[in-house]
């Protein structure tokens, strides 16, 4: 039977091989010879105090071994994948404990069927030789409404066992009082877990299947159905429905929570999820318990006891008091032990500071007057162009990148929309560019939103001191050259700027008297269109496509057919309205210009002190057109 790869040497022996490279990886563990048992490696260290063994099937990594250590477990016995130690295996553990010198030694046992047996049996046999044994068997399922035979499942709550009955025998408490102390913790604690997918053990098949728009709730930690088949919902949703199970008053193995009372919340991830993801489900719960008056006096975020790849995550809570919380906040060498801070979750301010807004230089501008139409019309264009192409650049994105660079230009498309409606839209081209720029570095995100609010800022400058055709044709230059010298592409490296440098080349056309500037950006266009689509036969050179050979990009650069869009865009916006003018690029701003000094820039600075801002580049001066084209 085909089963899920696994990163294993063999099926057989992956039990053995993990656990060895754990214990390879961290002085503080020894492997118990001939056994599939770690110790703790100074167990000179247990004289006088009380041993801790656990353990059970591997693949609930990192538990068990993970727990190994001062203020912890003192060993752990594994058994093969999702399957109860051997006997052997036990006894050999707790008589390594007793010839340490442990004064008792204690099993912390899941409640499993056959880790109890196992356990149990290793038990009675260290009793008739003499040893001071006992056990406790830990069921924190919440899942089943109707108590079983069996009792409740063992899941993610043994690991918080692990640590109060830890910090107790390293402070040199007597065996019965730490069997007593954690008896009375675990009837105060809960679990349950829901699962976006299965997990499979090494060799075998998935252990359940579950449709694409499926979860299931209350599973165990073998790949065990749940108690639930439910459709795929939002992970506040998810949150609700998971505490709301917990806590029900109809359910036999029901959490009671007190109002005000503080509890300690794990929220573990079974193996598979992203840590994306854990963080969501970790900020739902939070705010849920909250929003029911729960106190969160600690809460514990990662990967406690997992069940190998399976995509899920399971959600504990432990009442506790002073004591527990100052148990759990003991100092423990267990490499997996999370450390958060000693200090309550609930009450505590999240959004401490508030950052200072820069005040505007509006002085620096000319006074404020209606925008021009072309500006909206060309913005809005921009956007749905954008919006149309959101596939197609994931499409060609997917062969190079993440396959989000048609959600990012989607993204930024549909930021700018809310802005349009938002608030009036900057008069003055200069500032209405370092507007865009401040909203697609927030809005944006990614190396696409640096580059274009890179871009966009350093194009403004130049309009600072003049919006006329030459003034475009230089801030087109000044975007190019800072996208170059932060970036690290240059034209020819299969990226945006191979568009953008050949539209550059034909808008330096505007610079000449008469420039007709509707031909020109035409122009400009069609060579930027052209530009991004012999991308295809370039080899990338900067950017996440040059990580990848050459014989697998055979398509557009999708950052190159996203400049080309924006610059027809443009164009069309342009063309859309009735009447054109001779210059309409230098239409687009004329009323914002006009209400200054045609001679002088808004800063007061002459339009002569152009000449060091753009490296090689200089402003034609000839005379303006201020004649209008007869409706067409």
């Amino acid at each position: 039977m085909q089963g899920s790869k696994k990163l294993v040497n063999t099926i057989l022996g992956c039990a053995d091989d993990s656990l060895a490279g754990i214990v390879a990886c961290n002085p503080h563990l020894q492997i118990l010879q001939g056994h599939r048992v770690a110790l703790r490696a100074d167990l000179e260290n247990l004289q006088g105090k009380v041993a801790l063994i656990s353990g059970g099937g591997s693949g609930h990594e990192p538990a068990h071994a993970g727990y190994i250590g001062k203020g912890m477990l003192s060993g752990v016995v594994a058994g093969p994948v999702f399957t109860s130690p051997a006997v052997g295996s036990i006894l050999a553990a707790i008589r390594a404990m007793k010839e340490a010198g442990a004064v008792g030694t204690l099993l912390i046992v899941k409640n499993y069927t056959g880790d109890r047996l196992n356990f149990g049996l290793a038990l009675e046999q260290a009793r008739a030789e003499g040893a001071d044994v006992d056990m406790v068997v830990v069921g924190d399922d919440s899942a089943f409404t109707k108590q079983k035979k069996a009792g409740r499942r063992g899941l993610c709550g043994t690991v918080l066992i692990h640590k109060v009955a830890g910090a107790l025998a390293e402070a040199g408490v007597s065996l019965n009082e730490i069997v007593r102390k954690v008896t009375a913790v675990k009837g105060q604690m809960g679990t349950l877990g829901v699962s976006l997918s299965p997990c499979s053990v090494p060799g075998s098949r998935p252990t359940f299947q579950l449709a694409d728009d499926e979860l299931e709730l209350g599973l165990g930690i073998h790949g065990e159905a749940g108690v639930r088949r439910m459709k795929m919902t939002s992970a506040d949703q998810i949150v609700k429905i998971m505490l709301n199970h917990m806590t029900s008053r109809s359910s036999d193995s029901q959490l009671q929570l007190k109002s005000g009372a503080p509890v300690v919340l794990v929220v573990n991830n079974l193996g598979g999820l992203s840590y994306l993801e854990l963080g969501v489900v970790a900020g739902s719960a939070v705010r849920y318990l909250e929003k029911k008056g729960v106190h969160i006096a600690r809460a514990f975020v990662g990967s406690f006891m997992t069940a190998l790849e399976m995509a899920g995550v399971s959600l504990t809570l432990l009442q506790v008091d002073d004591e527990i919380l100052s148990l759990l906040d003991s100092d423990t060498t267990a490499v997996a032990w999370s450390q958060p801070a000693k200090m309550s979750i609930s009450g505590q301010k999240r959004e401490r500071i508030a950052p200072k807004e820069k005040l505007e230089e509006e002085e620096s501008f000319p006074p404020p007057v209606p925008p021009s139409p072309y500006v909206r019309q060309v913005l809005e264009k921009v956007c749905d162009r954008l919006l149309s192409l959101q596939e197609e650049l994931n499409d060609l994105d997917r062969a190079a990148g993440d396959g989000d660079c048609g959600s990012t230009h989607a993204r930024a498309a549909r930021a700018i929309q809310e802005w349009m409606e938002a608030r009036p839209l900057p008069a003055h081209p200069s500032k209405l560019l370092s507007s865009l720029a401040k909203l697609l570095l927030e809005k944006m995100g990614g190396s696409s939103g640096a580059l274009y609010g890179l871009f966009l800022t350093a194009a403004a400058q130049p309009l600072r001191l003049g919006d006329d055709l030459s003034f475009w044709s230089l801030a087109m230059d000044a975007g190019i050259k800072a996208m170059m010298t932060y970036g690290g592409a240059a034209p020819g490296d299969r990226t945006m700027l191979d568009s953008l440098c050949a539209a550059a080349a034909e808008l330096r056309n505007l610079k000449k008297p008469k420039a007709n500037a509707m031909q020109v950006l035409a122009k400009a266009v069609q060579e930027a269109e052209a530009a991004a689509e012999s991308t295809k036969n370039m080899e990338a050179a900067a950017g996440r496509a040059s990580y990848i050979s050459s014989a697998r990009l055979d398509q557009p650069d999708p950052g190159a057919v996203a400049a080309a869009a924006i610059l027809r865009a443009v164009l069309e916006g342009l063309q859309t309205f009735e009447f054109c003018y001779s210059q309409p690029e230098e239409q687009l701003f004329n009323d914002a210009r006009d209400a200054c000094c045609h001679n002088q820039g808004e800063d007061g600075r002459s339009k002569e002190d152009m000449n060091g801002l753009i490296e090689g580049s200089e402003p034609d001066r000839g005379p303006r057109q201020q004649e209008r084209r007869k409706p067409h």
